[in-house]
């Protein structure tokens, strides 16, 4: 797979010339970006998939909610439908997508909605909330956010990437100059300040960015549908781990360690399982999931001994109130400029 990567770098640098080309003429203001009177928050990267912004979202929504109204929007990858939609929590996937889904059903009283127009999108959340989290927008650059905050994983930092198809950047990495926070995540627990230094100087970022390191917590118990069981139920187990994610692999390494049987069936992102897949899958006597990926089988999988591990974000080393009021100044600051 690597080698036809390879094979196919003359249409990475095709790829870099549109891309550096299509961001010049935003730069220089030929093409225009559309400002908005209220805070609009763009959770992004410069690569694809696997980076944790699903995460980062519902943290945003938690550090902010009890102060501001939030509305998230997303484009609902993979959803059948078109058009904007106002997410409830009775819509299913092939309408509105995974992670708009499961992010509804974590906060009912958020308003979540999704729309591939984001201008669109933003028009008619504007009058409903007082800031908007953009979740996978910062590509989109007809419509300026206030504060863009970029993600990179610890193990595939965009420093060490290429464009696509060589490798998996969908821009420049000087489109970094656009954030104005940038997230380490997926970073493991003890991280020496050594290495978060090392870091740092890779990224060579501007003074006024501030960088942060983040980690993937997993919760203390599993949930189905209509039953919560602590992780040890696992223990003496032989279950199954079904992934549609980007990247499985910390998720993987935390169940060897905690030294639990299963197999693992890795199926490729936001999957849509096909009925022969599902058939395949109930021989299993217990499936083991992740929260985006039971938006997608509960439903073919509702009779059956399904459950999902729930993550969170965390910033690492004490950090958090730092970053709550990073963000809570770039709010601040963009109100008062908007003026």
């Amino acid at each position: 797979m690597k080698v036809l990567r390879w094979l196919l770098f003359p249409f990475t640098i095709l790829y870099w010339v549109i891309t550096s080309t299509r961001n010049y003429l935003y730069d220089t203001g030929i093409l225009k970006s559309t400002f908005y009177n209220l805070p609009v928050i763009c959770v992004g990267n410069l690569s694809v998939g696997g980076t944790g912004k699903s995460p980062m979202i519902e943290y945003l929504i938690l550090l902010l909610k009890e102060d501001f109204k939030i509305a998230v929007l997303s484009r609902g990858y993979k959803r059948k439908t078109s058009g904007y939609i106002e997410v409830d929590v009775n819509h299913s996937v092939l309408q509105v997508g995974d992670e708009p889904l499961q992010i509804k059903q974590n906060f009912p009283d958020v308003t979540v909605s999704v729309c591939a127009n984001r201008r669109e999108g933003i028009e008619k959340l504007k009058e409903k909330a007082g800031i908007i989290l953009l979740d996978d927008a910062f590509q989109h650059r007809k419509v300026k956010a206030s504060t863009n905050i970029v993600l990179t994983s610890f193990n595939d930092l965009y420093t060490n990437d290429f464009h696509l198809p060589t490798g998996n950047l969908r821009e420049s990495k000087n489109g970094i100059k656009r954030a104005s926070i940038i997230v380490v995540t997926k970073c493991p627990e003890k991280l020496s300040y050594a290495k978060m230094q090392e870091i740092e100087y890779r990224l060579q970022l501007k003074p006024e960015q501030k960088l942060y390191f983040s980690k993937i917590s997993y919760d203390k118990e599993i949930f189905g549908v209509s039953e919560t069981l602590p992780l040890e139920y696992l223990k003496d187990k032989d279950f199954t781990l079904v992934t549609g994610i980007a990247n499985p692999t910390p998720l993987v390494e935390f169940l060897k360690d905690k030294e639990f049987s299963f197999k693992h069936e890795h199926f490729p992102d936001h999957h849509n399982f096909s009925d022969k897949e599902i058939e395949r899958l109930k021989k299993n006597e217990i499936i083991i999931t992740t929260e985006k990926d039971f938006m997608r089988l509960k439903e073919p999988l509702r009779k059956y001994a399904l459950y999902y591990l729930p993550i969170k974000t965390m910033i690492l080393r004490n950090q958090e109130k730092v970053f709550k009021e990073t963000i809570l100044e770039e709010i601040k600051n963009y109100k008062s400029n908007s003026l």
